[in-house]
C-alpha cells in the first residue's frame, strides 16, 4: 500500500513539474523556443562532429623539393611558358565568373555544367582539380580564392551518387597535392573526410569496390553499361597512390588495407594470355568479358602499378613485378607495327586484336619511358625507344587532322593509319594524354622535338578551342569550321595546361625523383616509408 502511495505521489509531482515547465514554455515567445531547439540541434551536431573528426596525428611532411622553381633562362621558352600561364588564367577567370562552385564551365552558354560522374551536386570540381596547377604557376591569388571556397563550401554530406574513381583521382588527388604544395591543413582535412565517404563502396562480397557510391547513404552500385554488373579494372585499380597517402597522413591503415586487398585478389586470379581483362564482378570475383585495353577501362591500372613502386621509393617490389609481367604480356599481344611503320597499341576483344588506338592510350608512351629505369633484363633502352615510338604515332594522329588536334580514337586498317573513321570518334575534348607523353619524353631525352610538338598543340588549342569565355572541346578535328561541345573539362586545367607548363619549365620544377603524378596529374611526394606506420607491411620491407 505504502509503495503504491509513494508512486502515486511521485507521478503527481512529476505531472505538476511537467505542467509548470509547459507553462514556462508557453510564456516564452515562439522565437525563444525556436532558438532553444536550434541550440539543442547544434549541440548534437557538434557532438557528431567531434566523433567524426578525430584530430589527425602530426606526420612529418616528406622533404618537398622543387615546388616553385623551373623558370627557363631561354627567353623564347619563357615566352611560351607565359603564354600557357595566360591560357590557364583565361580558363580560370571565366570559370570564376560564370561557373563558380559548379563542377565545370559551359564557356559558350556561360553557365555551370555537371556530368553524372559527380552526381547531381555542385562540388566545385574545377576548383579542386586546378589548385596545384595554379600553385606551381605562381597564381597565388587565384589559389587563395579556391582555398577559401573549399574551406567554406566543399561539403561531402550531400545526397549524391558519385564515381568512386573520378572522385578519388580528381578530388582526393587534388586535395592531397594542394596540401603537400601549400601546407594548408584544410586540404588534408577535406581529403580525409571525403575518403571516409568512399569507404562504404568497398562493402562488397569480394572487397572490389562498386563504381558508384552515394555520399550520404553509403549505398554502392555499378554502371549499368558495364559487362554483367562488373567493376572496371581502371577504376578499382586506380586507388593505390591516393589511399597509401591517406594512410600515411592519418596513421589509419584502413585505406592501405583496402587497396592491398584488391592487389592480392588480382594476383591470385588467372589471367588469359597474361592479360588483365577490363571487367571483374565484385559479387563473384570472376572476370567479365575478356576485353583488355591500355586505353579507357584499363589504362591507369597499369600506370598505378608502376607508380606504386616509384612512390614507395622503389621498396614495393611486388608492384614492380606486377607491372613488368603486365607490360610483357601487353607487348606480346597488343603492340603492333602498322604497314606504314607506326607502332600502336590495339585492344583485345573476344579473342582477336582490334587495330584501333584511343587518345587515352597515348599516355602509355610516357608510362613506358617512366618505367624504363628499373626494368628487367637491361631493357631500359628498349622501353625508352617504345615510348618514343608511341609518342610519334600519337603526334601523327594530331598531324593528320585539319586542326592539328588529335581525335578520340584512330584506326590502323588497310590504307588508313592514325586517322579516325567513325564520326563519333572525331572529337577532341581538351584531353591531356598526348601532351603528357611529350612531357615525360622531354624529361627523359631532352629531344627538342617534344617541345616543338607541345607548342603545335598549344597553338592549335588556343586557335580552335579558345572562345571568349573559356575553352571548349570541338566535335570534328577534320573539319575546318568545327562546332564546339561547350564544355571546359576540369582536367584541362588539372592536366593539359599543367603538362604544357612543365614541358616549358626546367626539370627542377617537380623533379620526378621526388614527385609521382597521379592519373589526374596531381603530384604526390615519394614516401620514404621506413619511418611510418606502413613499414610493418611486408610489401614495404
Amino acid at each position: 500500500r505504502e509503495e503504491e502511495e509513494r508512486l502515486r505521489n511521485k507521478i503527481r509531482a512529476d505531472h505538476e513539474k511537467a505542467l509548470e515547465e509547459a507553462k514556462e514554455k508557453l510564456k516564452k515567445s515562439r522565437d525563444e523556443i525556436q532558438a532553444e531547439i536550434q541550440t539543442e540541434k547544434n549541440k548534437v551536431v557538434q557532438e557528431l562532429k567531434k566523433k567524426d573528426s578525430k584530430p589527425l596525428p602530426p606526420v612529418p611532411l616528406p622533404n618537398l623539393i622543387g615546388i616553385n622553381s623551373g623558370e627557363p633562362s631561354d627567353p623564347d621558352i619563357r615566352e611560351k611558358r607565359n603564354k600557357i600561364k595566360e591560357m590557364m588564367k583565361h580558363a580560370w577567370d571565366n570559370y570564376r565568373q560564370y561557373g563558380w562552385g559548379h563542377n565545370e564551365l559551359k564557356p559558350i552558354a556561360r553557365k555551370g555544367h555537371s556530368t553524372n560522374i559527380f552526381g547531381n551536386s555542385q562540388m566545385g570540381a574545377t576548383i579542386v582539380d586546378a589548385l596545384d596547377t595554379l600553385y606551381i604557376m605562381g597564381l597565388h591569388d587565384e589559389f587563395r580564392e579556391g582555398q577559401e571556397w573549399i574551406d567554406k563550401n566543399l561539403d561531402f554530406s550531400v545526397n549524391s551518387e558519385v564515381s568512386v574513381f573520378e572522385v578519388n583521382i580528381r578530388f582526393i588527388g587534388g586535395l592531397l597535392a594542394a596540401y603537400y604544395l601549400s601546407g594548408q591543413e584544410v586540404f588534408k582535412i577535406k581529403a580525409v573526410q571525403l575518403a571516409g565517404k568512399l569507404l562504404p563502396a568497398f562493402n562488397t562480397p569480394t572487397g572490389i569496390p562498386w563504381a558508384m557510391v552515394n555520399l550520404k547513404s553509403g549505398v554502392g552500385r555499378n554502371w549499368g553499361w558495364a559487362s554483367a554488373g562488373s567493376s572496371i579494372l581502371a577504376e578499382f585499380g586506380t586507388l593505390h597512390m591516393e589511399f597509401v597517402h591517406l594512410s600515411y597522413l592519418t596513421g589509419d591503415p584502413v585505406y592501405y588495407n583496402k587497396v592491398m586487398h584488391i592487389r592480392k585478389l588480382l594476383q591470385k586470379m588467372d589471367r588469359p594470355n597474361g592479360l588483365y581483362p577490363n571487367y571483374l564482378n565484385p559479387r563473384t570475383g570472376r572476370w567479365g568479358q575478356h576485353h583488355t585495353s591500355v586505353g579507357g577501362l584499363g589504362d591507369s591500372f597499369y600506370e598505378y602499378l608502376l607508380k606504386a613502386w616509384l612512390m614507395s621509393d622503389k621498396m614495393d617490389t611486388e608492384a614492380r613485378k606486377m607491372y613488368d609481367d603486365a607490360i610483357e604480356a601487353i607487348e606480346k599481344h597488343l603492340i603492333r607495327k602498322s604497314n606504314g611503320g607506326l607502332t600502336f597499341i590495339g585492344e583485345w576483344k573476344n579473342g582477336h586484336l582490334e587495330r584501333k588506338m584511343g587518345h587515352l592510350t597515348c599516355f602509355a608512351g610516357g608510362m613506358f619511358a617512366l618505367g624504363a629505369d628499373g626494368s628487367r633484363d637491361d631493357k631500359a633502352g628498349h622501353y625508352l625507344q617504345l615510348g618514343a615510338e608511341i609518342a610519334h604515332t600519337c603526334h601523327e594522329s594530331y598531324d593528320r587532322t585539319t586542326l592539328k588536334l588529335g581525335p578520340e580514337a584512330f584506326k590502323f586498317d588497310g590504307g588508313v593509319e592514325a586517322v579516325a573513321v567513325r564520326q563519333n570518334e572525331k572529337y577532341y575534348i581538351l584531353r591531356p594524354e598526348v601532351i603528357e607523353t611529350y612531357w615525360y619524353m622531354w624529361r627523359f631525352t631532352h629531344d627538342p622535338k617534344y617541345r616543338q610538338w607541345g607548342w603545335e598543340a598549344t597553338q592549335a588549342i588556343d586557335k580552335y578551342c579558345r572562345v571568349s569565355s573559356g575553352f571548349s572541346g570541338v566535335k570534328d578535328v577534320y573539319s575546318s569550321s568545327p562546332t564546339y561541345d561547350d564544355v571546359q573539362q576540369s582536367f584541362f586545367l588539372a592536366e593539359t595546361l599543367k603538362y604544357l607548363y612543365l614541358l616549358f619549365s626546367n626539370d627542377d620544377l617537380l623533379p620526378l625523383d621526388n614527385w609521382v603524378f597521379n592519373t589526374e596529374a596531381h603530384p604526390l611526394p615519394v614516401l620514404h616509408l621506413a619511418n611510418t606506420t606502413l613499414s610493418g607491411n611486408p610489401a614495404y620491407r
